[in-house]
């Protein structure tokens, strides 16, 4: 079993930052890609970043330039620093991991989700 815990939201104002945490720990072999997600009210689940396990990094279009996504593979945690928020970045975000685990399979979890919330 794999668990992952999710911290760091909360209520900021526009133009303001916030870094969320996901750590992961249980029957862990390997992390592969790592992402954040967000979900507006309405809108669909988007992918916001996404880190490989050799670093690389890939970013929506919308946080480019002022997200940055990181990870500490000793801690078995990924972070999203969001720098300069805007109110469209409300939503619930999300971190998705892909676990190798103690079986050599590679599956995915996802974290239970922060609020954040931006303040015009």
């Amino acid at each position: 079993q794999v668990q992952l815990v999710e911290s760091g939201g909360g209520l900021v104002q526009a133009g303001g930052s916030l870094r969320l945490s996901c750590a992961a720990s249980g029957s862990i072999f390997s992390l592969n890609d790592m992402a954040w997600y967000r979900q507006a009210p309405g809108n669909q689940r988007e992918v916001v970043a996404v880190i490989s396990s050799g670093g690389s990094t890939n970013y929506a279009d919308s946080v480019k330039g002022r997200f940055t996504i990181s990870r500490d593979n000793a801690k078995n945690t990924v972070y999203l620093q969001m720098n300069s928020l805007k109110p469209e970045d409300t939503a619930v975000y999300y971190c998705k991991l892909v676990v190798v685990g103690t079986a050599l399979r590679a599956l995915n979890y996802w974290g239970q989700g922060t609020q954040v919330t931006v303040s015009s």
